[in-house]
């Protein structure tokens, strides 16, 4: 089933995980070198955080998804890299491909 809330989720989650990332590595150069893009990258990571957790909350009350799938998608977000297995699942929801099931 394509839910626009769960696209809409999918698509910012994976530019969610690049900004995290990226300002990992602008606060190891800011200690490091004199380069210091923190303040911009922190600004763009910051917007796509809100809208992810926006996204997330619309999703997770059109889905009605268990509470275990909604954490776990908010605990992606704030996990480096998590952005990127979060829009994985998404896409798979998107596709109607099940769910791997759980112990």
């Amino acid at each position: 089933m394509n839910s626009s809330a769960v696209h809409r989720l999918r698509l910012v989650s994976g530019p969610e995980g690049v900004s995290f990332v990226l300002l990992l590595i602008c606060s190891v150069l800011k200690r490091t070198t004199s380069f210091d893009a923190v303040p911009v990258m922190g600004m763009v990571h910051g917007i796509l955080f809100i809208l992810y957790v926006v996204f997330w909350i619309q999703a997770w009350q059109v889905r009605k998804w268990d509470a275990k799938r909604g954490v776990l998608l908010f605990v992606l977000a704030v996990v480096p890299t998590g952005g990127f297995i979060a829009e994985r699942m998404l896409g798979k929801e998107e596709r109607g491909e099940p769910a791997p099931a759980t112990a």
